[in-house]
């Protein structure tokens, strides 16, 4: 019989005694296995509640080959991730998925290429038991890296980069971007707009060539002065607004990749005398928080639900962790949807 002091950290061998159950059966309870009948679980369970006890994570991770933890790695700049409300709703909605399975966030950013190494590094060394990385580009080596290191990992955005030949599909959550924004430019045609730009993302990234393509899919023949490409900032929309209004002056209506380039737009056509939306017609695209609903005039745009996205990475995740990763993963596209407000 095991006793336990006044004031010691309660074991697992005082949760079986208290349970009435072998110490085998109080470890599998404790530790998520199977085969142990209902009742002896609840016993275990309140013995567990009863005592306070808490598991031993690295005794629990000999046990299970899982450390209970998973990476979020986002390759941008510090700056821009605590500044952009699309990374703070995905934050959410991946944190809100991993904590009702009870497992821990870790995030880790990216600022220049030597933290890639270090990336490298950690995963490697067993310290989660998967990735979740978004807003990647192109050139971006965390791919191979995951691969590398065979990290299981889930990405945010239809993958762009080069796949070798026989190499499995990789897992991803995305919005149906090509979809929305034909839905935002056959709405500024169906106000009687004739001269549409579009204040494209970076091309190093699948959600801007997506968009860029819907707007082509829309205007085949749009004249190529009318699209500027900017940086998914509302600085980068600002001036791309601005070269826009030097070549086009005559523009009526813009649709830009996010709501931030339409915010950074927005200022600059009101600085230029134009009125939103008698003058020029406006739409963004991801219905963000805090930016969308808080423009004067209000932002019509595209929505895609970027914490529901977020959700579903996790879930993802989890799910291929649980039961061995798919063969081949089907992508998960969301649905894209058009919001009007006052600015179209």
């Amino acid at each position: 019989m095991t006793v336990q002091h006044p004031g010691a950290r309660p074991t697992l061998e005082a949760v079986a005694a208290h349970a009435g159950v072998s110490r085998a059966t109080a470890s599998r309870v404790v530790n998520g296995g199977a085969g142990v009948r209902p009742p002896l679980v609840d016993k275990v369970r309140r013995a567990v509640e009863e005592l306070g006890y808490v598991p031993n994570h690295a005794a629990r991770t000999l046990v299970t080959r899982r450390t209970g933890a998973v990476a979020v790695i986002i390759p941008e700049p510090e700056i821009r991730i605590f500044s952009d409300p699309f990374f703070s709703q995905q934050i959410r909605g991946i944190s809100r998925e991993l904590t009702a399975h009870d497992t821990q966030l870790v995030l880790l950013l990216v600022e220049g290429p030597g933290d890639y190494d270090r990336i490298a590094r950690y995963l490697a060394g067993g310290h989660v038991d998967g990735a979740l990385a978004f807003s990647l580009h192109t050139d971006d080596p965390l791919p191979a890296i995951a691969r590398r290191t065979g990290m299981p990992t889930v990405y945010g955005g239809r993958p762009g980069w080069p796949t070798a030949p026989g190499e499995r599909p990789v897992p991803y959550v995305d919005a149906d971007n090509r979809g929305g924004a034909r839905q935002a430019v056959r709405h500024l045609l169906a106000l009687g707009r004739t001269r549409i730009a579009h204040l494209a993302g970076p091309r190093d990234q699948t959600s801007a060539t997506d968009r860029l393509d819907g707007f082509h899919d829309v205007l085949p023949g749009a004249d190529p002065e009318l699209v500027e490409e900017g940086a998914f900032t509302a600085e980068s929309g600002a001036r791309a607004m601005a070269r826009l209004l030097e070549r086009r002056p005559d523009l009526d209506a813009v649709f830009a990749a996010n709501d931030l380039m339409a915010s950074g737009a927005l200022r600059v056509l009101r600085e230029h005398g134009r009125r939103v939306p008698e003058d020029v017609a406006l739409v963004g695209f991801d219905d963000m928080r805090g930016v969308a609903e808080t423009t004067d005039p209000p932002l019509t745009t595209v929505r895609q639900d970027i914490e529901g996205m977020g959700r579903l990475m996790a879930r993802l995740l989890l799910r291929g962790l649980a039961e061995g990763a798919p063969d081949a993963p089907t992508p998960v596209i969301t649905e894209t949807a058009l919001v009007r407000r006052a600015s179209a």
